[in-house]
């Protein structure tokens, strides 16, 4: 071999070595596991993974090429190892410098759980299930948890009516006690001191007045008409008259649908204020803070009765007679049952 076939091999086995080196340290730090490959991928990071075994799970969900080139370049960055739990949204298209930032940022996955106003607690499990945040089974068992009502300080079967109707934002992994508990925070945010005042003046504890906010709520057409239904309610229990609420009656059958019978409101329980005097022992849902207000300030009225005018408003009555009359002028051919069972929002005594 000649100086020159020798100088030649010094030269470009270097430079090769360089090149390769240059490839491998691009292919694991700079360059993405697939730059085509857009899909998102969410990667659930609990409290007690060390960054370690966090870089593994990337490799193993198809983020990240290595590993180890997570682990190496954070420790050439100097970043803080320490990464909140949540999901988060990587993807495959994402270089490994990309993917540190994220988690690094704490920047979570939020999932998106809807309470509307009269909601009851089962049907918030439905929601929380459909969101992906655990089973219904789960959350429905935490909802009658004793131990968990009793930390809360609610002496009642279940949370129904304490968990605030409202739109939350959740991040796994998370436990049935975190949602109840923020919902909770919620509902004290929307009960001032002004409502405990107004409660203790009512003579009505804060149970009773979630229990009768929840009846508004559902037999409301809209929240125009609440304070005027609450009228209703109060003047006919303070004249000792049954409630006769359709929608407690419904609450109080097991996994009620459709309509009501004759039968239903002649089955006894503690919800069927059709046989039973004064409030049900407890909430047919979550209120929200307008009926919670409705149930504290009833407009002023004589009224005993009020009738659906089917468009989604309500005819209010002070006698019996009135409140036939409307019923048939609403009803039609329904008079005479209708009489004897008034309609969902309806009392008759």
């Amino acid at each position: 071999m000649n100086a020159l076939s020798r100088l030649a091999l010094i030269i470009v086995v270097p430079l090769l070595i360089a090149f390769m080196t240059y490839r491998f340290m691009r292919s694991s730090f700079l360059a993405p596991l697939d730059s085509n490959n857009k899909d998102i991928v969410l990667v659930e990071v609990e409290a007690d993974k060390n960054f370690r075994e966090i870089c593994k799970l990337l490799q193993d969900k198809g983020v990240i090429n290595h590993w180890w080139s997570l682990e190496i370049l954070a420790r050439l960055r100097k970043n803080d190892h320490s990464i909140a739990a949540g999901e988060y949204e990587l993807s495959p298209s994402m270089d490994p410098r990309e993917v540190l930032a994220k988690l690094a940022s704490g920047e979570v996955y939020k999932r998106k759980v809807a309470v509307k106003e009269g909601m009851s607690v089962w049907e918030i499990g439905a929601v929380v299930d459909k969101a992906g945040l655990m089973s219904q089974q789960d959350f429905d068992n935490a909802i009658a948890d004793p131990r968990l009502l009793a930390e809360a300080g609610i002496s009642a079967p279940s949370f129904e009516g304490y968990m605030y109707p409202e739109t939350y934002n959740f991040s796994r992994p998370i436990n049935a006690r975190a949602i109840i508990w923020r919902m909770l925070e919620e509902g004290e945010v929307h009960w001032p001191a002004e409502f405990s005042a107004r409660a203790d003046e009512l003579q009505y504890s804060r149970h009773e007045i979630l229990t009768l906010a929840s009846i508004i709520e559902k037999e409301a057409g809209n929240a125009d008409e609440q304070a005027l239904i609450s009228s209703v309610f109060h003047n006919r229990l303070s004249q000792g008259m049954k409630l006769q609420s359709e929608a407690t009656v419904a609450y109080g059958i097991p996994n009620f649908k459709g309509t009501l019978s004759k039968e239903d409101l002649q089955t006894p329980t503690p919800y069927n204020t059709f046989m039973n005097f004064g409030l049900p022992p407890g909430p047919i849902g979550n209120p929200g803070e307008i009926s919670i207000r409705a149930a504290l300030y009833p407009r002023d009225s004589t009224y005993l009765f009020f009738v659906s005018d089917g468009n989604g408003k309500h005819v209010f009555s002070t006698t019996l007679q009135e409140h036939k009359e409307a019923v048939a002028l609403y009803q039609g051919n329904k008079k005479e049952v209708l009489e004897a069972q008034p309609p969902a929002g309806s009392p008759a005594p």
